[in-house]
């Protein structure tokens, strides 16, 4: 079964990297380039089965974003991992306090990546 992927970051070069090791585990990834543009793909594609989210982003931050994914009803039950360069367990809790399902520190590990997808998929 192909996972579809919502991957927001406003790094290029990380979304590059995210797309490329999606793809090749099989997933169908949407890449967005902040937390507004990530709200705007969430409504334009099919619900995706994950989420991942960059923190420190222009105009919609990553607590933000996942505050807005939360508020809907519909997208209430998706996992959301947050994938940043941040490590504080201040920022970690304030994640999961928004809804974050889980939280990978940035250079993330391609399998480790899509087995974490996997486990929170079910």
């Amino acid at each position: 079964m192909s996972l579809r992927i919502l991957a927001v970051d406003d790094s290029r070069t990380m979304r590059d990297m995210l797309n490329l090791a999606l793809n090749h585990a099989g997933f169908t990834t949407h890449l967005a380039n902040d937390g507004e543009h990530g709200l705007e793909v969430l409504e334009e594609m099919d619900e995706p089965d994950a989420i991942i989210t960059d923190i420190n982003m222009p105009r919609l931050d990553g607590f933000g974003f996942i505050d807005a994914v939360r508020s809907q009803e519909k997208y209430r039950a998706i996992p959301i991992l947050v994938l940043t360069t941040e490590s504080a367990d201040t920022l970690k809790s304030k994640a999961r306090n928004a809804g974050a399902t889980g939280w990978i520190v940035k250079p993330f590990d391609p399998p480790k990546l899509v087995r974490a997808l996997q486990l929170v998929t079910g």
